[in-house]
């Protein structure tokens, strides 16, 4: 069975939700003409209720990590940098060049915040929490007031 996807509506705006019976594909912000609004099949349609749970407790500050099965699509390069990504804990932030430092590459910074940009699995998948070298947020494709309520809840910023 091919993908599917659900709107799902959030504290921080609509998202949608794009799952194939291997795992989720994508937690995008815009709707994806790629992929039908149809009924999944039970696993693919479990897996969505899941990810709804996970990511509404995440958003009321209840979850840290997630238990999600992925299957993003992308080239290697995206899929190497998505799971540095991935490795980056709550509540912390990298740079592009952390990030290309990480790969073995601190001149692929560029390359790197194209691969972040591209990330098809927002929250889950943590490219909120890359932020430029001088310590500023910069873009984010649900927009930066939604990357600054996604540190936030992760308590970034805060004074000890």
């Amino acid at each position: 069975m091919a993908a599917v996807q659900r709107k799902f509506n959030t504290k921080v705006g609509p998202m949608f939700l794009v799952a194939s019976p291997e795992g989720l594909k994508g937690l995008l912000w815009k709707e994806s003409a790629k992929f039908p609004f149809v009924k999944g099949c039970d696993k693919t349609e479990a897996l969505l209720n899941r990810v709804e749970k996970e990511i509404t407790e995440y958003l009321n500050g209840e979850r840290t990590s997630f238990a999600i099965p992925l299957d993003p699509d992308g080239t290697e390069f995206q899929k190497r940098v998505w799971n540095e990504l991935a490795k980056i804990p709550y509540g912390k932030t990298k740079s592009y060049k952390d990030i290309a430092t990480a790969l073995k590459d601190p001149n692929a910074c560029r390359a790197v915040g194209t691969a972040n940009g591209r990330n098809p699995i927002s929250i889950i998948v943590p490219c909120h929490r890359v932020i430029g070298a001088n310590g500023k947020l910069t873009g984010y494709a649900g927009g930066l007031p939604v990357k600054e309520k996604l540190l936030a809840i992760e308590g970034f910023g805060k004074k000890a």
